[in-house]
């Protein structure tokens, strides 16, 4: 994250009140939310929840029924180009001539960002190492796996070097591997200080990535914040299964009255306890468990995570 005094107080990304509408639906609904510098941001919701549209005004692809958007202190309006250039778009679609080699690809694009010579040379080198892909570099496109393509199509928006690097869906359709080697791509732009912007419907992406998330759901944006603010915010708590033989009735009463049991419910076989603090109440279970004449088989852990937060906020699955 940037420093909190001089120019790096002055966000890199702002939008405020983005509004888009398509006949009589708002498919972006008054959308605000900053992008510090160094900060990876996350637009969390579900297919059709409005995150594509959102990045679109963002980058000036899509025109705003209203709203605001600075990158860096500066308004992006019109055909103001050098705002622009301080963005590096990464759209969910493949955006490589195929039958070229992944350097050819980004020399191509380089050029149209004003790179040449051994400046444009030397970024693509770099270029292909953040994005693993330096082995493999003078290879046709066509020949490429669908997670090589996506790696490639994230080294054409970092080759200008822009302030903010936006990623619409960068994994869909890809394999585990690939998508790891992506993830892991990503984490390294993040940890050199770019400011990135990130939209997933993934909810294990968005937990490893970013710093903060902003839940979006259809078209507004509903929560806001880190991992733990958003659980916090929600209340959620952790869920633990107690499997075991015995008088578990007797157990769910003693766990109900340890300090960090919410609520612990005996069913066939188990008991069901909602807690506040997993780590302070392990230990607490094990002993009530012994004194119950309990012989615990199992413990199953859930801790909370946006997943369960997206689900107590919109009465829905994050992937529905």
């Amino acid at each position: 994250m940037g420093d909190s005094s001089g120019p790096a107080a002055t966000p890199v990304l702002d939008a405020t009140g983005l509004v888009k509408v398509y006949g009589d639906r708002r498919v972006v609904d008054g959308v605000s939310f900053t992008i510090e510098r160094g900060e990876t941001y996350g637009l969390l919701g579900p297919n059709g929840a409005g995150k594509t549209t959102t990045i679109s005004m963002v980058c000036g692809l899509l025109g705003r029924d209203a709203g605001t958007v600075t990158i860096a202190g500066q308004p992006l309006d019109g055909s103001h180009v050098s705002v622009k250039a301080a963005i590096g778009l990464v759209p969910q679609d493949i955006a490589l001539y195929p039958d070229l080699t992944a350097r050819e690809n980004l020399r191509f694009f380089g050029r149209l960002q004003g790179l040449n010579g051994k400046a444009l040379a030397s970024r693509i080198d770099a270029v292909l190492e953040i994005i693993g892909l330096a082995d493999r570099a003078d290879e046709r496109v066509d020949a490429y796996s669908g997670g090589m393509k996506r790696r490639c199509n994230i080294g054409a928006g970092l080759l200008h070097e822009p302030q903010l690097l936006v990623l619409d869906e960068p994994t869909v359709g890809v394999d585990p591997q690939s998508r790891n080697a992506i993830l892991e791509s990503i984490e390294v732009l993040g940890g050199e200080g770019l400011s990135v912007l990130y939209t997933t419907h993934y909810m294990e992406e968005a937990e490893r990535l970013c710093d903060r998330v902003g839940i979006i759901d259809e078209g507004r944006l509903i929560a806001e914040g880190t991992r733990r603010e958003l659980i916090d915010q929600v209340g959620e708590h952790a869920r633990i299964r107690l499997d075991g033989t015995g008088a578990l009735g007797d157990l769910a009463r003693r766990c109900g009255e340890l300090e960090a049991v919410v609520s612990a419910t005996p069913s066939a076989g188990s008991v069901d306890l909602v807690v506040t603090d997993t780590a302070a109440v392990l230990a607490p279970l094990v002993q009530a468990a012994e004194r119950a004449g309990v012989e615990v088989t199992a413990i199953d852990v859930a801790e909370p995570d946006l997943e369960s937060v997206f689900l107590h906020l919109t009465g829905k699955a994050l992937r529905d």
